[in-house]
């Protein structure tokens, strides 16, 4: 079997809230809680496991999602009906803008939690 990422479990101050966020931002749907996890299940079988942690418990990560431009069009329209800030950088120095990095799109946003979400439309170094 070749190796492949299968979940990761993703801090929360409320996992319901957060998933939801997540899952209505991509268009994607809250699966069923499994323990203390709550998942949503990626198109390529990948789960983000929402878990509820104390503020102090939750370090932000980075979460890159890779969607075709159909996808991204969907996304950055509920981006921004829902008025949240995005930005063109992972340092998010540039407010209001999107790239476009090896010929495809991406932008930057931040969950309820401080993680760091993206899409992107092309794999960094594919152009």
């Amino acid at each position: 079997m070749s190796v492949q990422l299968n979940h990761t479990i993703v801090a929360a101050r409320d996992k319901e809230t957060a998933a939801a966020f997540v899952a209505g931002i991509l268009g994607l749907r809250v699966g069923v809680p499994f323990g203390p996890f709550l998942p949503i299940e990626t198109s390529n079988g990948v789960t983000l496991d929402f878990m509820d942690s104390d503020a102090d418990g939750i370090a932000p990560q980075h979460y890159a999602f890779l969607v075709s431009e159909d996808e991204f069009d969907a996304i950055f329209a509920r981006i921004q009906q829902a008025g949240i800030t995005y930005y063109a950088d992972p340092g998010h120095q540039e407010a209001g803008r999107i790239n476009h990095r090896d010929g495809g799109r991406g932008a930057y946003f931040d969950d309820p939690n401080g993680h760091n979400l993206e899409i992107l439309t092309r794999p960094y170094g594919s152009g």
